[in-house]
């Protein structure tokens, strides 16, 4: 909630039912007001300017405020409570959002960055998704209109959006907020879902480095900046910056809608066209939430998001659980200032613990009986739907029963770009998602196995005549968003004509078709991709690059590694290795390596 300012001569003491306690804010529509209602109800009543009430279109703007904000989900705005728009004096009352905007947590924190910039993109891309999905287009997207309350990060301040047509677009003039304007804006050229796309993308890279990816010292450099220049999307991590670079593309027919940005967010396969379903959303709520507790003690980490319980069931109950999964840890609170001290448990009588394995891991197994896998969904072969099913899932539930996890008790989470994190967190207790074992991963956490030695590599049509590197020559090479593969031919093969896609199931799809000659990859997920295509598909075989597929864990636990490690080698000593790979991609023209790869060391 902003600061509360005393009101002023000429202030309203009263609007409808509510009597105004002071002044939020002023813009150039109106004053809000705190107001509060007899039975102690607060309220944000925003009244339209005087100068403005008897101009018809100013009412007329005013009118479509209140229309864009009653169809909107109320999880990712703030609820109407009254609105007179007849009166003499024309005012909204809604729901008051006790909670900072985006701007002022990163300007008095600082960026965001991990974990938190990361659930923190998949909360406000669900919030969109769902604005989109309810016929509006908000024209305003901005760090200060993202509110992060008590319950929930809300979308707020509709006051220049516009309820789309048929068609999916407006026309308009160029309005919002100069930092976070999409070209079109600016072009006076056709705006809608794709204005807020962009700003969604620019609100990233704010979040990301605390300052505005266009801003220039006026706003003629600001615009021109918005028109002319690209970005420094270094900031993010890899995954996020891929999604983030593609909504911020000058070009509105080539950025994803909210829906994309919210399936690749959550590593879903491409869905071109579709709206968001009602699971998609659900499945937001669960990605963007964190457990902060490790063993029951919640983790000191500024930002993150709380895990709240999320009951589905439809449309309604999902965008109903969104609010309260989306609970934030307020850095301006001290810790249990919101919340009362919970009574002491009876005491009881406990059972003896079980000896000590030397590994909090283990430890935790035998304890909890239970162990929770993190994995990177939307690759097909590798690991796919809900639940979800492939040849790293089939790993994870054999490793899971040789550390002594009963079936039932194997809990899956997607973790997709914030593999690392999950893991430092103690959001999982493993992963297993062609995490590469490298000097730079190892620095957050440690490794056992590998369970696959894989290669960068490509996938084509049978009898392609592609076999070296070389063959790629004058070839048409499928280039996704942020593929480092696609980089590393580019700069080995003279004359590869790149084709853009922003996924790699868009690429999958131009070899099928033969809009593209070659899919870069590593070989375990560019041959899950191939498995799913009709026709003879082939891994090249040019072997670029070797990646190490570990199983990550937290750091500081030698035991953990050498049990994982035995797991590892008895799935390649009885053949069930091959067997799983053969299963999995034996669709395809694939040579995957069969022998065990060297295991790690633990320490």
């Amino acid at each position: 909630m902003s600061e509360i300012m005393p009101l002023r001569p000429g202030d309203p003491p009263r609007l409808g039912d509510y009597e105004l306690r002071g002044r939020l804010g002023e813009g150039g529509q109106g004053v809000v007001y705190l107001g509060e209602a007899e039975d102690g109800e607060r309220a944000a009543v925003k009244l339209l300017h005087v100068r403005f009430t008897g101009e018809a279109h100013a009412r007329s703007r005013f009118a479509r405020e209140l229309a864009a904000a009653r169809r909107v989900e109320t999880f990712c705005t703030a609820r109407v409570l009254a609105a007179d728009l007849d009166g003499e004096t024309p005012y909204i009352a809604s729901e008051l959002i006790d909670g900072p905007s985006l701007r002022r947590i990163v300007e008095r924190e600082g960026p965001l960055a991990g974990e938190a910039l990361e659930k923190l993109a998949i909360g406000t891309a669900t919030a969109l998704a769902a604005i989109h999905r309810s016929g509006i287009a908000h024209r305003d997207f901005k760090p200060d209109n993202v509110l992060l309350a008590p319950d929930g990060p809300r979308v707020v301040d509709f006051g220049i959006a516009k309820i789309i047509d048929e068609s999916g677009t407006i026309t308009t003039r160029a309005v919002g907020t100069p930092a976070y304007m999409a070209p079109e804006q600016i072009a006076g050229e056709r705006v809608g879902r794709p204005a807020d796309v962009f700003a969604w993308g620019s609100t990233m890279l704010f979040t990301a480095t605390g300052k505005a990816p266009f801003g220039g010292d006026t706003i003629v450099a600001t615009l021109n900046r918005v028109i002319n220049h690209e970005p420094d999307l270094g900031a993010l991590p890899e995954g996020l910056r891929a999604v983030v670079g593609a909504c911020l593309r000058k070009d509105q027919a080539r950025r994803p809608t909210a829906d994309e940005v919210l399936r690749r967010l959550l590593g879903h396969l491409a869905e071109e066209g579709a709206e968001v379903s009602d699971e998609v959303l659900a499945e937001g709520v669960q990605a963007a939430t964190a457990d902060l507790t490790r063993d029951g003690v919640r983790a000191p980490a500024r930002g993150l998001l709380r895990r709240r319980p999320v009951v589905l069931g439809g449309a309604a109950a999902a965008v109903a659980g969104l609010a309260a999964a989306f609970a934030v840890l307020r850095p301006d609170l001290p810790s249990g200032a919101a919340t009362a001290p919970a009574p002491a448990p009876p005491a009881v009588s406990s059972p003896a613990p079980s000896p000590s394995t030397g590994s909090p891991l283990l430890d935790r197994i035998a304890r909890k009986r239970k162990i929770t896998i993190g994995y990177r969904g939307g690759l097909p072969g590798v690991a796919l739907g809900s639940p979800p099913a492939g040849f790293e899932i089939d790993v994870a539930r054999r490793i899971a029963a040789e550390l002594g996890v009963p079936a039932d008790r194997v809990v899956f989470k997607d973790v997709s770009v914030r593999r690392e994190a999950a893991v430092e967190s103690g959001e999982v207790d493993l992963v297993v998602a062609n995490l590469s074992i490298d000097a730079r991963t190892r620095r957050r956490v440690a490794f056992a196995g590998p369970y696959y030695l894989a290669r960068r590599d490509v996938l084509v049509r049978g009898g392609s005549g592609i076999s070296s590197p070389e063959d790629l020559r004058g070839r048409r090479l499928c280039v996704p968003q942020g593929s480092t593969t696609a980089a590393l031919i580019r700069d080995r093969v003279v004359g590869v004509e790149p084709v853009e896609a922003d996924d790699m199931a868009q690429c999958a799809a131009k070899v099928a078709d033969g809009t593209a000659d070659a899919l870069p990859g590593d070989d375990l997920v560019i041959a899950g991709f191939g498995a799913r295509l009709n026709g003879r598909f082939k891994v090249a075989g040019l072997g670029l690059t070797r990646e190490p597929y570990g199983v990550a864990f937290r750091q500081g636990d030698p035991k953990a590694c050498a049990a994982i490690n035995e797991a590892v080698a008895a799935m390649y000593a009885d053949g069930s290795m091959r067997k799983l790979l053969d299963r999995h991609f034996g669709a395809v023209d694939f040579r995957f390596a069969t022998g065990r790869p060297r295991p790690e060391r633990c320490r």
